[in-house]
C-alpha cells in the first residue's frame, strides 16, 4: 500500500480527509498502524483560527516539517515497522505515544526535564500525527501498554498524562481539596487524576451544565456555575476557607482571578490550560498571601504510571468518550460537533471503522 486517508490540515476551518503518502520508518523511528485517536483542544485550536504550533511557512527545526500537516497527537496503534537501531518495541506490539519532540542539543534533556527543550513540538502538529491509517514517530515516543488496556483507553493516556502531571507538580496531598476550573476533557481528568492522588474535595466550574453534569459523574464532590456569583466564597464555604489547590483547565482572565481568590493563604495554583491572551495580576496580593502560581507544559516521565493508573482502572478514561466516529466524517462529526455542542467532551476516531 503506497497510500492511505489522512485528515489534513490546510488552513483554519480547512482540514481535507484525503490521500496521503504511506511513511516508512527512518533510522530511530517506529511506524505505527493506528487503532484510536482522540481529538485535542490544540487539534481544535488549530481547526478553528490556527496556526499556532503547526509551521505554516517556517520549518520546524528538529526535522524540516512545514505547511499542510495530517493532525492527531492522541493516539494507540500496533508496531508495524521498526527502523534501524530500534530496540525498545518490536513489530506487532501494542503501543501508545508520548508526542513530545526532543532536542537532543538541550541542556534540559540531560537532566530529565525534556519537556522544557525548545523548540517546543508535538507529533501531528510540528510532523504528520495520528489521523491517518499509519504514522511515523520517534522510537523514544513510544510506550507498551498491556493487552488488558483497550485501544480506545490508549488513545486517552495523552491528555491523561496531562492531568496526571498538573495534580503531581501542585503538590496535592491525601485529604486536600482542589478546585478545578473548566470541564473540558483536560479539566475532568483532572478530577480523575485528583481523585486518584487522593483529594477529598473536588470542585469543578464551569459554564455549560452539561459538563458540570459529567464532572458530577465521574466524582467531583462538587459542581459550581461559572455564571453564578461569588465563585471564590462559594469555593470558601466548601472548603472551610480555601482550596489548597485550584487547578485552571480554562485559561482565561475570569479564570485566573477567580481561582486564585478561591486558594486558601499559603495555597496552590496550577495553570494547564495554555491561556490565549494576556493576563493582569495582582502580584501583591501574592506575596501578602504566600500563593504559589506554576506553569506547566505537556508532562515529563510519567507514561508508564498514566498507563497502570488506567489500567488498574484508577483512572477510568473511557467514561469520558462521549462519541466514536469515522476518520471520513472527523470535519462534521468531530470539529464541527465540539465547537457547536458543549455535552461533547471526548470523540475518538476509529481509524479502522
Amino acid at each position: 500500500m503506497s497510500k492511505m486517508q489522512a485528515a489534513r490540515w490546510y488552513a483554519a476551518k480547512d482540514i481535507r480527509v484525503e490521500d496521503a503518502d504511506v511513511p516508512q520508518a527512518g533510522k530511530s523511528q517506529v511506524k505505527i498502524a493506528v487503532q484510536y485517536a482522540g481529538i485535542c483542544g490544540s487539534d481544535l485550536h488549530e481547526y478553528t483560527h490556527g496556526p499556532m504550533l503547526i509551521p505554516a511557512t517556517t520549518p520546524y527545526p528538529l526535522n524540516g516539517h512545514v505547511g499542510v500537516t495530517t493532525l492527531g497527537h492522541e493516539f494507540a496503534g500496533i508496531v508495524e515497522e521498526v527502523g534501524e537501531g530500534v530496540t525498545n518495541v518490536k513489530k506487532g506490539d501494542r503501543v501508545v505515544v508520548e508526542p513530545l519532540f526532543r532536542n537532543p542539543d538541550s541542556p534540559f534533556i540531560t537532566n530529565g526535564e525534556y519537556n522544557l527543550s525548545e523548540p517546543l513540538g508535538f507529533v501531528g502538529l510540528t510532523s504528520n500525527g495520528g489521523f491517518a491509517k499509519y504514522t511515523v514517530v520517534e522510537d523514544y515516543m513510544v510506550h507498551k501498554i498491556p493487552d488488558s488496556m483497550s485501544f480506545e483507553q490508549g488513545a486517552l493516556v495523552e491528555p491523561a498524562a496531562v492531568a496526571v502531571y498538573a495534580v503531581l507538580q501542585s503538590g496535592l496531598k491525601l485529604g486536600q481539596s482542589c478546585v478545578i476550573f473548566g470541564a473540558g476533557p483536560i479539566g475532568l481528568l483532572c478530577v480523575q487524576a485528583a481523585i486518584a492522588a487522593g483529594a477529598t474535595k473536588v470542585i469543578v466550574v464551569d459554564v455549560a451544565d452539561k459538563r458540570l453534569e459529567k464532572a458530577q459523574e465521574i466524582g467531583a464532590s462538587h459542581i459550581i456555575n461559572g455564571k453564578s456569583e461569588n465563585i471564590p466564597a462559594q469555593v470558601k464555604a466548601i472548603t472551610n476557607g480555601g482550596a489548597d489547590i485550584y487547578l485552571d483547565a480554562a485559561g482565561v482572565q475570569a479564570t485566573f482571578d477567580a481561582g486564585i481568590a478561591s486558594l486558601k493563604n499559603g495555597g496552590t495554583g496550577v495553570l494547564v490550560a495554555l491561556f490565549g491572551k494576556p493576563v493582569t495580576h495582582d502580584a501583591f496580593a501574592q506575596v501578602v498571601r504566600e500563593i504559589t502560581i506554576k506553569g506547566i507544559i505537556a508532562y515529563r516521565n510519567i507514561f508508564p504510571e498514566v498507563i497502570n493508573l488506567i489500567d488498574s482502572g484508577r483512572m477510568p478514561v473511557e467514561k469520558l468518550v462521549t462519541q466514536k466516529i469515522t476518520l471520513n466524517n472527523i470535519v462534521k462529526d468531530g470539529f464541527e460537533a465540539l465547537v457547536s455542542n458543549p455535552s461533547q467532551v471526548k470523540i475518538l476516531i476509529d481509524i479502522n471503522g
